[in-house]
């Protein structure tokens, strides 16, 4: 079971993915794309172009969990990058949020809130 905290680092793939793509697909667009390591516990999100589609890749306790989600009705959010890139990094109420169908752009934080490694952001 997929269990989101929001210590965890999520990065969000935003350009169109392949959902043919398995763990070794997607963790090789990890490497290659995102320049991260599909094995550090982060979850890395991929979306494919209609939008219907999500697979979630995590590794934890020696192995990969590959989760998948199709919607039978609606869309994920389109995701956009800061400046057109191909990776946007999102906490877990986020993920969430973008699973719930609530859209990331038209909500913003307002109150500060205590992050664990030291700086306030705003929530």
């Amino acid at each position: 079971m997929l269990n989101v905290t929001n210590a965890m680092t999520i990065y969000v793939y935003t350009t169109v993915a392949d959902m043919r793509k398995g763990i070794d697909g997607l963790s090789g667009i990890v490497r290659s794309e995102l320049g991260a390591d599909p094995t550090d516990g982060s979850l890395f999100v991929f979306i494919n172009r209609r939008r219907d589609r999500m697979k979630i890749l995590h590794f934890e306790g020696g192995g990969f969990w590959l989760y998948y989600r199709v919607l039978e009705a609606g869309t994920f959010e389109a995701v956009k990058g800061p400046d057109g890139s191909s990776c946007l990094m999102i906490d877990g109420t986020q993920l969430t949020m973008l699973l719930s169908g609530v859209s990331l752009s038209a909500s913003h934080r307002r109150r500060k809130r205590y992050s664990p490694n030291g700086s306030e952001r705003a929530a």
